[in-house]
């Protein structure tokens, strides 16, 4: 989780992400966002993060992309 932290602070170091959790929901994250993140997750856990992964509730908090990521991983 330490290191998605560090991912998602880089792309957007204005942002809590351990306080929010409507980050899709409430527009903080455009679709630019998505899609760099979704690059550096896919490049930092060697993952592919499909199409029809993203949903806006994949990517509502970090809790919900780390479990992504998890979900990916096994």
């Amino acid at each position: 989780m330490e290191q998605l932290l560090e991912i998602l602070e880089g792309v957007r170091p204005d942002l809590d992400f351990d306080l929010e959790n409507a980050l899709v929901d409430d527009g903080i994250l455009d679709s630019f966002d998505i899609i760099t993140i979704v690059g550096e997750i896919n490049e930092a856990y060697n993952i592919e993060i499909d199409v029809v992964d993203l949903l806006p509730e994949n990517f509502n908090s970090a809790e919900a992309i780390y479990d992504l990521i998890k979900k990916l991983q096994d």
